[in-house]
């Protein structure tokens, strides 16, 4: 059993973090809550997610998973205005999520599951953890776009750094520890990503004003931040390029 309704925003928020990733996902109920792990085909980056009852207008569930198409769900977002209220409800008998939006009912046939993981988590020991304005990223990544397709994300004790470095031109994002909410780094450490995946994981924060990073050397960047007023939360990680001496 699944019912439930929830603002046309918090939807879209949650819709386009996992939608960086994946065009469909399973996601796994809870009486209390619902969470989804996904990884994206290239399994160069996974998103990890959990958004509690208190996201929600109202949430009733079992424990249970539907799988869901969200370029579907981003189809009703769509036909939703500012301030809707989304109702949510599985037909267990056609096995179809049913979806109200103002006067509009819509039928969504799900996606199976059955060949669908749950990928683990890794557990990662990263030393540098620092808490960074969302807005600053976004500006960096701005400057770095004409210039690479990679980019290189630094911690040291002073403060962060985003490098990138094209073949002629390169750019850099400094932001000292006095601009930073929190810096924990001992000592430096580097990790250069694709662009484009780390780009489209920060345009999907619309609504975290920061985020939290840990960063070592030449390992997997960790990005987590809150979502849904702080009702969820989620987490990206993201494979580094292994630079060639």
């Amino acid at each position: 059993m699944f019912s439930a309704k929830i603002r046309s925003e918090v939807l879209k928020e949650i819709t386009d973090v996992i939608s960086t990733l994946v065009d469909e996902a399973k996601f796994n109920l809870a009486a209390d809550s619902l969470t989804v792990r996904a990884v994206d085909p290239a399994h160069v980056a996974m998103v990890d997610m959990t958004i509690g009852k208190d996201a929600f207008e109202d949430f009733k569930a079992d424990e249970g998973e539907l799988g869901l198409d969200l370029d579907k769900i981003k189809e009703v977002l769509r036909l939703a205005r500012a301030g809707d209220v989304i109702s949510l409800e599985h037909d267990e008998d056609r096995n179809r999520l049913v979806v109200r939006v103002g006067n509009i009912t819509r039928h969504m046939a799900l996606v199976d599951t059955a060949g669908m993981s749950d990928p683990k988590v890794p557990n990662l020991d990263l030393p540098a953890k620092l808490v960074v304005r969302t807005d600053e990223l976004r500006q960096g990544i701005k400057a770095s776009e004409s210039v690479s397709d990679h980019i290189a994300l630094l911690a040291t004790p002073d403060g962060f750094e985003m490098v990138s470095e094209g073949d002629a031109d390169s750019v850099r994002l400094d932001l000292p520890k006095d601009l930073l909410d929190e810096l924990q780094s001992k000592e430096k450490v580097r990790s250069l990503f694709p662009l484009d995946y780390f780009s489209n994981m920060v345009k999907a924060l619309s609504s975290a004003k920061t985020v939290t990073i840990f960063l070592g050397n030449d390992y997997p960047v960790r990005i987590e931040f809150g979502l849904a007023g702080d009702a969820g939360n989620a987490t990206f990680l993201l494979a580094p390029r292994i630079e060639s001496e």
